[in-house]
């Protein structure tokens, strides 16, 4: 056995690959927009750790700037109408009676409110992203404008998002795992190991999280020595960036779907 297949074999039992094709896992921190501290703490996160900001709140405009002088990459966490959700209304939510003009108007309004944004993901959403026609009309406005992703964050296991993003030619990925559906220490712990296994499976798979305590103070400390483990954290723009195998052989999961997220 030559000394150059040793050297791959010690690699792929390392879990780490050849040539960087090793397990990848994208993070995203969503629902940034209202508090300023978690918003920062999450933010200096270490490594390319990707930013979902809810549109027209407080400090969207500040926190998707910050994200950007970070080097990291800012998603618009656009509101789509859920079904079990009884809190006020969202600003830049999009709703199940709007006309398609009244469609344009507020995915516009909301991208302006998120500057840097180079993808979309679904914020909520359990109603609407079961709707062809409006998850139609969203990758349409996604398309118009050049070079923007889209995550569907997986509230439902009825969602049609990804499909029709695919369909339409978008770079598209479905949520894999919430890390803070119960945010106690133990379960985001668990939900973090999860994570790794399911892209040690996979080849690669998105975790989403909230700047909760618990998940910061994880992420804090566990992220630095993902590679030791051989894994690799990507952004989720340089995720999509690459092939789309580990997509097909991503079954929908049916863990952790939260219908009023």
């Amino acid at each position: 056995m030559t000394r150059w297949l040793i050297v791959m074999l010690v690699a792929l039992l390392a879990g780490e690959g050849i040539a960087g094709t090793g397990p990848r896992v994208a993070i995203i921190i969503d629902d940034l927009g209202y508090q300023l501290e978690a918003g920062r703490r999450a933010i200096a996160l270490p490594g390319p750790v990707s930013y979902a900001i809810l549109p027209e709140t407080p400090l969207s405009r500040r926190l998707a700037r910050s994200a950007h002088d970070n080097g990291k990459v800012v998603l618009l966490h656009l509101p789509l109408q859920a079904i079990n959700y009884d809190g006020p209304d969202e600003p830049g939510g999009i709703t199940l009676d709007m006309s398609r003009a009244s469609f344009r108007t507020t995915f516009a309004n909301a991208m302006s409110s998120v500057p840097f944004a180079a993808g979309v993901s679904s914020h909520r959403g359990s109603l609407l992203t079961r709707h062809p026609g409006h998850m139609s009309w969203l990758m349409e406005e996604i398309r118009a404008r050049d070079g923007l992703f889209f995550v569907d964050s997986y509230t439902t296991v009825e969602s049609v998002a990804l499909k029709i993003a695919r369909e339409a030619g978008i770079r598209a990925a479905k949520r894999d795992v919430f890390l803070d559906h119960d945010p106690a220490a133990d379960a985001v712990r668990h939900e973090f190991e999860r994570l790794k296994t399911l892209a040690r499976r996979q080849g690669a798979a998105v975790g989403i999280g909230h700047p909760y305590p618990a998940t910061l103070e994880l992420l804090e400390r566990e992220l630095p020595g993902l590679r030791a483990e051989g894994i690799e954290l990507v952004s989720i723009d340089e995720l999509l960036g690459h092939s789309a195998a580990w997509q097909r052989a991503s079954a929908p999961s049916l863990r952790r779907v939260n219908a009023s997220h």
